[in-house]
């Protein structure tokens, strides 16, 4: 079998009236991602998905178009779609950084894969180890009738755990998740995100004030690359941090693990580059005594499933005790796939069919194409 097209779709699609939200890096309303499918003459073809956001990672749509067709798809074309190490080895060292982007062209490769042997990701994984994968909604960090709207939104679908965005403004952020916790009650688990908003003085300030909510993760509470104060701020809180933002490479990820600077990880492949670089961040974690949590920037339909199958099959993601970010698709108005993921709330499942287990639709992508 060999690579005979690596497409790349650029697309831009509306998150639904009510549910864009809100972090300290800024609104999000839409999202401008690109759509790969690696084409083979045997007929089969990869799916995959980067979901670009500048303040991420520095990548646009139009970057990773351009990176696609101009850096990547001549080295891929005519090769074996199965030797998977070998075609990523190629892409990093003709591309620095560039994680969603790599991320989408790995993506395809794993779906084609699986395609290619009739099974599914997480078999390739190791199998799955939990049968379903426990998730939580997001609440942006809207002024408090806005933000309790919202939950009461969520908790009318059933979902059994939140996550309230902060880092705007601490007076704001302490009435926000007052407010969402008083209206759940002590029964649903509520998270905070700050999306490095957040000073470690006002940190520390704002994690003794927030201890009474019972609130179960505080996820990057201040900036990155600072991680001696992430420790710091870890000895001083009973509240677990985790880290989003400090991890994006392997290095990154070692760098928190020396410094003891976080009880989690937050992985996700579009963040580190695909699901080999992912599965390498999740085994430094466990060897430091951390645990990793499904982290998201809110993807489509094809990104999701990736991740669900990550999660299912890796035991070290703990989404018992710190359920997923796996909403993405419930946010934005199409999800790109024929036949839309079950996604919880309260729990998700992952697609049982061959590689990723889902199909683009050609309609959604003539309606969103950019």
């Amino acid at each position: 079998m060999k690579i005979t097209e690596v497409e790349a779709i650029p697309i831009n699609v509306p998150l639904k009236s009510g549910l864009t939200t809100k972090t300290a890096h800024g609104e999000h309303i839409d999202s401008p991602y690109v759509l790969v499918r690696i084409h083979t003459d045997s007929g089969l073809q990869g799916l995959g998905e980067a979901t670009v956001a500048p303040r991420w990672s520095g990548e646009t749509s139009q970057s990773t178009v351009g990176a696609i067709e101009e850096l990547i798809a001549p080295l891929l074309v005519g090769r074996d779609p199965l030797r998977r190490n070998a075609l990523c080895g190629l892409m990093h060292r003709a591309l620095t950084g560039n994680s969603f982007t790599k991320s989408a062209i790995e993506m395809a490769l794993w779906d084609l894969q699986g395609k290619a042997l009739n099974c599914p990701v997480h078999e390739l994984l190791g199998g799955a180890v939990r049968g379903v994968i426990p998730m939580k909604m997001v609440v942006g960090a809207f002024p408090v009738d806005q933000a309790l709207s919202l939950a009461e939104r969520f908790l009318d679908w059933g979902a059994k755990c939140l996550k309230v965005k902060v880092g705007l403004d601490p007076v704001e952020d302490l009435a926000r998740v007052a407010s969402v916790r008083k209206l759940a009650g002590p029964d649903i688990k509520i998270g905070i995100d700050a999306n490095c908003g957040w000073s470690l003085p006002e940190a520390r300030d704002m994690l003794d004030r927030m201890e009474p909510f019972d609130i179960l993760f505080a996820e990057q509470p201040i900036g990155r690359d600072q991680a001696y104060d992430m420790a710091t701020l870890r000895s001083a809180s009973k509240i677990p941090i985790m880290a989003d933002e400090d991890v994006f490479t392997i290095q990154d990820a070692s760098r928190i693990a020396s410094a003891h600077a976080a009880d989690i990880i937050s992985v996700y492949p579009g963040k580190h580059g695909g699901i080999s670089q992912t599965l390498s961040i999740v085994h430094i974690g466990a060897g430091a005594g951390m645990v990793c949590h499904m982290g998201s920037n809110l993807e489509l339909g094809i990104a999701t499933a990736a991740m669900l199958h990550v999660a299912a099959a890796v035991p070290q993601i703990d989404s018992e005790r710190y359920p997923g970010d796996l909403l993405g698709p419930l946010y934005h108005e199409a999800d790109m796939i024929m036949e839309s993921l079950n996604l919880g709330p309260v729990v998700a499942t992952v697609p049982e069919g061959p590689g990723l287990g889902v199909e683009l639709d050609m309609d959604q992508v003539k309606r969103w194409r950019v």
